[in-house]
């Protein structure tokens, strides 16, 4: 086990295959270290690797409500606090980094997809430390955030497709409506 390790996601919105990434690179390290990526307008920048992912429809939760969900979630699956932290993380912007995570800690990530790729390149093309916990071909890769943010739209059944604490939220926040008007402005 490592001291500390650095995960990474937008979470738009977190649901229970996001879970089972964090809760597996929380088992490899005492103190894990969760980026948010695309934490604003001013962070996000697009990308030819996976170009959908900067949109305003797929980008409907602020970085606040990502970070209450996220603290919310690994307490519900009983992560102390101590040993997790959440951060913004501008993944399109790799001379910030130093200012968000830890450098010296290992980047665990996943591969399902040229973004996977992409970001593995890059993290090594700066010298930090990489694990992957796993990989497989898309059509395995499981839920999908878009495609839960498509059965909020469509007042589709979604909460057990998300940790309890996240539906709460979500519900509460007003979530599916918000998706429903931003889908009506695209």
């Amino acid at each position: 086990m490592t001291e500390k390790g650095v995960i990474h996601g937008r979470f738009q919105v977190l649901h229970n295959d996001h879970m089972k990434y964090l809760l597996a690179g929380k088992s490899r390290c005492l103190h894990l270290v969760i980026g948010i990526t695309n934490p604003d307008p001013a962070s996000t920048r697009d990308d030819p690797a996976d170009p959908k992912r900067s949109l305003p429809t797929a980008n409907p939760l602020t970085y606040f409500e990502r970070y209450v969900l996220v603290r919310s979630a690994m307490n519900e699956a009983g992560v102390s606090d101590r040993s997790f932290s959440v951060v913004p993380f501008p993944i399109n912007f790799p001379e910030l980094y130093r200012y968000y995570v830890p450098l010296d800690a290992v980047f665990y990530l996943t591969m399902y997809d040229n973004w996977g790729q992409k970001k593995l390149e890059l993290f090594r093309s700066l010298e930090l430390k990489t694990e992957v916990l796993w990989t497989r071909p898309l059509d395995e890769k499981g839920l999908s955030a878009g495609e839960i943010r498509e059965r909020m739209i469509h007042d589709d059944p979604w909460e057990h497709l998300v940790p309890f604490s996240v539906a709460l939220h979500l519900k509460r926040w007003g979530i599916p409506s918000r998706l429903r008007s931003l889908a009506s402005r695209s």
